[in-house]
């Protein structure tokens, strides 16, 4: 074991250490981009459907029932599982009047202290969350509407998405505190700092 230990500490252990964390962190951005994608598709449609419904009851006085609770639904559902795609986007807005003038290494360590407190923040929500929907699920409760709609089905998918988000934040903090035991400060900046000028002109300008 002790020699495992050494060969992980090599620079080559390094390396596939660092490989490993880039690889995850690819499948895990690709997988948050196609679940933003079906969450704006989603929200698209309930859109339409909430505007049809308006136009319905201007022209026809007829109505599509349910059509706002749905299009509730599916803000919060779409909501909860763009969070990681921000998140791996750096996209987070944030104060940083202060921060741009702080040297690399200072920055670093706000960047590992703001996720590991969202991280903290964001395991209260989805235990909190979790509950709710455990109860709601054992009860088998339904909303006080016209549809009637057992509660549990729409919060499964906000709840996914928080846990979602949850190993998400765990994975950028467990590779943030990894990069700080290395004293690499430009992989934290890389992957939890906020974006330069720089690096949003050149995302703004890449074809």
């Amino acid at each position: 074991m002790l020699e495992a230990a050494r060969g992980f500490g090599s620079p080559r252990g390094v390396l596939m250490i660092g490989h490993m964390f880039s690889a995850i962190h690819r499948k895990l951005t690709g997988f948050s981009r196609v679940a933003v994608w079906i969450g704006g598709a989603a929200l698209l449609l309930s859109a339409v459907m909430v505007t049809l419904d308006v136009l319905a009851r201007k022209m026809f006085g007829i109505t599509i029932s349910g059509s706002d609770e749905i299009s509730g639904y599916v803000f919060a559902a779409a909501t909860t599982w763009a969070y990681s795609y921000c998140l791996f986007s750096r996209a987070n807005i944030r104060i940083d009047a202060a921060y741009n003038v702080l040297k690399l290494r200072n920055k670093a360590i706000l960047d590992i202290v703001g996720v590991l407190l969202l991280l903290y923040y964001i395991f209260l929500l989805f235990t909190n969350a979790w509950g709710m929907f455990i109860e709601n699920w054992e009860f088998d409760a339904t909303a006080q509407t016209t549809l009637a709609t057992r509660l549990w089905i729409p919060q499964m998918f906000w709840v996914s998405g928080l846990l979602f988000f949850l190993v998400s934040l765990a994975f950028i903090s467990v590779w943030c505190l990894t990069a700080l035991f290395k004293r690499d400060w430009e992989t934290i900046h890389a992957i939890a700092g906020v974006k330069t000028v720089e690096e949003e002109i050149s995302e703004e300008t890449h074809v």
